[in-house]
């Protein structure tokens, strides 16, 4: 039995030290400021309207530009013959090697 209270001790004073530790994370993070402090701001209606039409102005300059999407790339058929005939050469050197 008296090993068990050992054990008991040990356990208490762990626990104090984990407290002590809690409470210095708890201190340090109140030092740095954790970012919010419970209050949100919130933007006025005005404000909202103002960057809202600005964003509507942006879109009509870019759908009065015309801007079409950019055609899609092809490769020309000499282009086409020249990746393969690379890529032929490559597989040769390793079926020669094997």
């Amino acid at each position: 039995m008296k090993h068990m209270s050992v054990v008991v001790q040990q356990l208490k004073k762990e626990r104090e030290r984990a407290q002590g530790e809690v409470q210095r994370i708890d201190a340090a993070l109140s030092a740095l400021g954790s970012g919010s402090n419970g209050t949100s701001r919130t933007m006025s209606a005005a404000g909202r309207r103002k960057i809202s039409l600005a964003q509507k102005a942006r879109w009509a300059k870019q759908k009065a530009r015309g801007h079409a999407p950019k055609p899609k790339r092809t490769i020309s058929a000499a282009g086409r013959r020249r990746i393969a005939a690379a890529q032929r050469a490559r597989w040769a050197k390793i079926r020669s090697a094997a």
